[in-house]
């Protein structure tokens, strides 16, 4: 089966070379052209387009790169075509995903969507686009499955697919080595890395008995992340933010799918995110939500603080890291919130229920023909 995937970010490119892993395991002879990164070539994607050359975020920054998310959607459209898929799996990034999901809706391309746009934070009125285009709908977090019923629309729950990492690890029988070191995730896009690292820096200039680790990436270049550190108790470990995270006594963290991760890795954290001030104030007007991270959104309270825009400041987040480091109450409290927030998201084989989804989705329309 031939089989079109489409990753906006990071993270997608990480569960996307999952979901490619288990593809290849139920499908043999799968042929897989993607937009995505390298973690998604690797696992044997040919990849037409790299997510860092369309990975634009806030209001404000897709107005300024309109001209190219345009030419970018061109592209894709007239890539689909001439690859004719069997399938179109579309990964998260919904403002361009669902754009895609129309066109390919018109052109009978049978198309799956894994990891829900998080309409129930943005735009609620999305759920009857995607009742209209989506023909599966693939959720990676237990309440979204209530969310799409109340549309009457019914979707598959396969569980996170963080949790087949850690879950791995536990059956090879490996043991966390929790070290003095204090992971640092700065975010996975050059805006953010611009507004977080310089503060982390700081912070680590502060506390010169501990080693901070940068969880960098290979398509930021290290460099970039050179520009932003002067502290000598600061390394960068590129392309393995598993590793810095794992072995981290604590985090501070920019908003995202990695506090998920401190939180399945039990590593206590502070969260920060300071971004664009229209694309946040816009933000603020739209968003549905009470917290920005998904532990807080999962738990349905605070359990980690979030230090947002203006209290975002070099004193309030040394002040949250201190407790984080000797209040053993509240380091403990917040380690049994993250034992719950485990339990919420229960099981394991989030890529392998998705792939046997998709390939059955591709075989159940082949035996109706």
């Amino acid at each position: 089966m031939r089989y079109y995937i489409i990753a906006g970010e990071a993270s997608g490119d990480l569960h996307g070379s999952n979901l490619i892993k288990n593809i290849k395991i139920i499908d043999s002879n799968a042929i897989i052209r993607a937009w995505g990164g390298d973690k998604m070539q690797i696992a044997g994607a040919e990849i037409s387009k790299h997510y860092k050359n369309h990975n634009f975020m806030g209001f404000s920054e897709v107005l300024l790169n309109i001209k190219t998310i345009i030419n970018n959607f061109f592209y894709c459209k007239k890539d689909i075509k001439k690859f004719k898929p069997d399938v179109l799996v579309l990964i998260d990034f919904p403002g361009f995903n669902l754009l895609i999901a129309k066109w390919a809706h018109k052109k009978n391309i049978k198309t799956v969507y894994y990891i829900s746009p998080q309409i129930w934070a943005w735009n609620e009125s999305r759920v009857h686009t995607i009742k209209k285009v989506i023909d599966e709908m693939l959720v990676i977090l237990p309440f979204e499955e209530d969310f799409y019923k109340k549309y009457n629309y019914k979707v598959h729950y396969v569980g996170h697919p963080l949790l087949d990492a850690i879950n791995e690890e536990q059956e090879n029988g490996e043991i966390l080595n929790k070290t003095k070191s204090i992971a640092l995730l700065p975010g996975s896009r050059k805006q953010e890395i611009k507004k977080m690292l310089p503060m982390m820096n700081e912070i680590a200039s502060l506390y010169n008995d501990y080693n901070f680790v940068v969880a960098g990436m290979s398509d930021i270049g290290k460099d970039f992340y050179d520009k932003y550190i002067n502290s000598k108790n600061i390394s960068i470990v590129i392309d393995n933010p598993k590793k810095v995270i794992k072995n981290a006594e604590a985090a501070i963290v920019t908003s995202g799918t990695a506090t998920l991760e401190c939180a399945i890795y039990n590593v206590p954290l502070v969260v920060c995110y300071s971004g664009n001030i229209i694309s946040y104030h816009i933000a603020r007007k739209v968003s549905k939500v009470k917290y920005i991270s998904l532990v807080n959104l999962l738990m349905d309270k605070v359990v980690i603080k979030e230090l947002i825009q203006s209290d975002m400041t070099v004193s309030n987040v040394s002040a949250e890291f201190e407790k984080l480091l000797t209040d053993l109450h509240y380091r403990n409290e917040m380690l049994n919130n993250f034992a719950i927030l485990r339990k919420k998201l229960d099981g394991k084989g989030a890529s392998e229920k998705a792939a046997r989804i998709i390939y059955e989705t591709i075989t159940n329309r082949e035996r109706k023909r």
